[in-house]
């Protein structure tokens, strides 16, 4: 899985999970290693998931106002979604690309 935003390469990885669940589209999450994050800029945004629990927000400057708040992480998630830990996931249309 590569992102790119701003035709900057923000995170390449053969090592991407698929999380789906519900009706939902499918997330994919990206482990942080594998992401360029002196690209990104933590935000004060948060939510709160009942089945994974708090995820906190990160910003891509390169992508102007269109990429605020574009990745989400769950840096504490419940038990049940553990592999998660550790990894970034990308709305698709707040980048350029996810391939």
């Amino acid at each position: 899985m590569t992102v790119v935003v701003g035709g900057q390469t923000i995170a390449d990885s053969d090592n991407a999970l698929v999380l789906r669940e519900a009706a939902y589209p499918a997330a994919i999450y990206i482990p942080r290693q594998d992401a360029r994050m002196d690209l990104l800029e933590r935000s004060d945004h948060g939510t709160y998931c009942p089945y994974k629990g708090d995820a906190s927000y990160f910003s891509i400057p390169a992508g102007g106002a269109r990429s605020i708040d574009a990745v989400w992480t769950y840096e504490a998630p419940y038990e049940d979604v553990r592999a998660i830990k550790n990894h970034l996931a990308f709305y698709p249309d707040r980048v350029d690309s996810i391939a």
